[in-house]
């Protein structure tokens, strides 16, 4: 594995001024990330979005963003969600890594349900990163857990996925009884605008952590806050099957393998909308899923700071985090039974 360094501000304006001018120049050249790296970009003139970013935009959003996003792909595996044409072009999902791959971009061997060891695009260095959205990945998806222990998850995540005609305002006030939830079992929460509909709730794990406790954890959390809002919240999985006008608290995935968007990375939406992580003070009927873009995340960066990580960097004990699972259990046997939820209609799915 080659040596890295740690990349500082002066670099990423640095790289920032070599995109500017690739761009300029016809969107074709060699990049030099670092002394002794250098990456070969393309097409960095073609329109990205339907706002009108381009391929360059988006490669100089995750260069100037790249202080606060680093640590959140760190030693994570990255499946890769690729859009060779832009946002409103076809999508692919490449897990393993292709033949030919730079030197310099990190590559690990990760063991699979499919069994065995298979090549991994890992975070950790913008070279990688870069590397990335070159191939169209405009969207960062880091594993749930880190190459260093791959089979413990660090993070629990509980998406709240809305149906048609629900208002953000409704989802951000399910996001505030998922948070309490969460609080009331003696655990921390951070919330994130999904960038697309919906909201993320993110709760920080002990070390060792297993897939299998992370998934129960995140399901009794669900099924408490549907208990608590039945005709607001559902369990409901499939798409025809949801009642009319609810939000499906989607406690499905923690597994092994499962991917989230990480904070601060673009969704591929015409407007180039970036997964915001959230202040508790913002969580109102105020709140826009559309206000964060990828031209008005590094102006909120500058201001705040990295907002993610110092909402996730409270991680409890395993002690704690056993006496929350019980203390949910509890709350689930002495649950009365839900209300009866309205009529259900069939509706085509909305982006998270």
């Amino acid at each position: 594995m080659n040596p890295r360094r740690t990349i500082a501000l002066e670099d990423v304006a640095d790289v920032e001024s070599q995109l500017r001018a690739i761009e300029r120049e016809g969107g074709d050249g060699e990049l030099r990330i670092t002394r002794s790296t250098t990456l070969s970009v393309s097409s960095l003139g073609k329109n990205f979005f339907g706002s009108g970013a381009t391929k360059g935009a988006l490669m100089r959003y995750y260069a100037r963003i790249w202080p606060v996003l680093k640590a959140h792909v760190k030693d994570r595996p990255l499946v890769l969600k690729r859009y060779p044409d832009g946002a409103d072009g076809p999508m692919f999902y490449q897990q393993n890594v292709g033949a030919r791959v730079p030197d310099g971009v990190r590559v690990e061997t990760v063991d699979t349900s499919e069994g065995g060891g298979k090549p991994r695009v890992v975070g950790g260095d913008l070279l990688t990163l870069l590397y990335t959205v070159q191939l169209g990945a405009i969207e960062v998806h880091p594993w749930l857990s880190r190459v260093i222990d791959d089979d413990a998850a660090d993070q629990c995540l509980i998406d709240l996925d809305p149906g048609d005609g629900v208002p953000f305002s409704a989802v951000v006030a399910l996001a505030r009884d998922v948070l309490h939830i969460v609080r009331q079992s003696g655990l921390t929460a951070a919330a994130k605008t999904s960038g697309s509909s919906g909201i993320h709730l993110v709760i920080p794990l002990p070390a060792k952590t297993t897939y299998e406790t992370s998934a129960m954890l995140a399901l009794l959390v669900a099924r408490r806050v549907v208990a608590q809002r039945p005709l607001r919240a559902t369990l409901e999985r499939s798409l025809r099957g949801r009642p009319t006008g609810t939000i499906y608290v989607d406690a499905m995935q923690n597994a092994r393998g499962k991917s989230m968007v990480c904070a601060y990375s673009v969704r591929a939406t015409p407007g180039a909308t970036v997964s915001a992580p959230l202040r508790a003070a913002e969580l109102t009927t105020r709140l826009s899923n559309s206000a964060f873009s990828l031209k008005s995340m590094p102006a909120r960066v500058a201001r705040y700071g990295d907002v993610w990580g110092e909402a996730l960097s409270t991680r409890v004990t395993r002690p704690v985090l056993a006496k929350a699972l019980k203390a949910l259990e509890k709350a689930q046997d002495d649950m009365p039974e839900a209300q009866e939820p309205p009529r259900r209609q069939n509706r085509s799915r909305t982006g998270r």
